[in-house]
């Protein structure tokens, strides 16, 4: 006979429950309000319906940030993932250095982002950096506070060395959890090195993989700090993301409305792109998991 569930366990995290609601839902309810109205000050505020929302769906300004955006949050995602497996399957599964690995991947992990940003504007300058120094000397014209792809190939530089390493422990994770017996009965088949990839070790990061894809697209597509500390948004408006413009146009220019309404679009995008990426990566899986079961037959 089956245990009665308990959900007593429930009221222990209802607290953090009302915490988060509460700190999440006034902010919400405040945008949403200003989204609607326009105001001139001195708490005048009239409704402006719709209005903001239609003019920033066509905006070229939205668009081109919109496109920077994706085309950032692309670029990370084709580097880091595979970067990241790469990264796990080379690292020891056992011994004494298994503790040293860790501690050095997760060291970039904890500084903080207005850090990273003010270590690679310093690290690239041409004048005292030693990155750009190097480059200059070199002969590579790599100037990031001047020409756009050496400004998007600095920001994308820093999240990768930033970052990978969160892709890199959450894959190591998965391969830890794989039995020895499954490498032993590869190795008594003789497989292959790419076969063991394929069949045993893919497989068993599909779930950490997930989470990994879900974590750095979110975070990325709401990258704000560190780009801004290094180039701004420039040269011109090259780097200029989807959050940064919207900063500048909420504190820059003070124009709440369409600031609140940006900011809404923007979080419906991300709830959007989070959703489709978690309905096709579980699906996919649920795919593999009814083939193995032999549900196909």
């Amino acid at each position: 006979m089956d245990k009665p569930l308990n959900n007593k366990a429930w009221f222990l995290v209802l607290p953090v429950f009302l915490l988060v609601a509460f700190s999440a839902l006034l902010p919400l309810m405040t945008v949403v309000n200003y989204a609607f109205q326009d105001t001139f000050g001195n708490n005048q505020f009239f409704w402006a319906g719709t209005d903001w929302f239609e003019k920033l769906l066509h905006s070229e300004r939205f668009g081109e940030a919109l496109i920077r955006q994706i085309l950032f949050s692309a670029l990370i995602l084709a580097i880091e993932v595979p970067l990241g497996i790469a990264v796990a399957l080379c690292m020891p599964r056992k011994g004494i250095w298994v503790p040293i690995c860790l501690v050095l991947m997760a060291l970039p992990l904890l500084i903080p982002w207005n850090v990273v940003g003010t270590i690679w504007q310093i690290f690239g300058r041409v004048d005292i950096g030693l990155l750009g120094h190097v480059l200059y000397n070199l002969g590579i014209d790599y100037n990031y506070t001047q020409d756009p792809l050496s400004a998007w190939i600095t920001v994308v530089v820093m999240d990768v060395w930033h970052w990978t390493s969160l892709v890199a422990l959450l894959c190591y994770a998965g391969l830890q959890s794989i039995p020895d017996a499954f490498y032993q009965a590869a190795r008594i088949d003789g497989a292959s090195r790419w076969s063991v990839f394929r069949h045993i070790q893919l497989p068993k990061m599909d779930r950490v993989l997930l989470i990994a894809v879900l974590l750095r697209f979110m975070d990325s597509f709401m990258i704000y700090t560190e780009p801004f500390v290094v180039t701004g948004g420039g040269p011109g408006n090259s780097t200029t993301f989807l959050s940064i413009d919207l900063v500048k146009m909420a504190i820059g220019q003070f124009d709440l409305g369409p600031a609140a309404a940006m900011s809404l679009i923007y979080f419906l995008i991300i709830l959007l792109m989070s959703w489709v990426f978690y309905t096709v990566m579980t699906k996919q899986d649920e795919g593999q998991t009814h083939v193995k079961t032999g549900g196909g037959e």
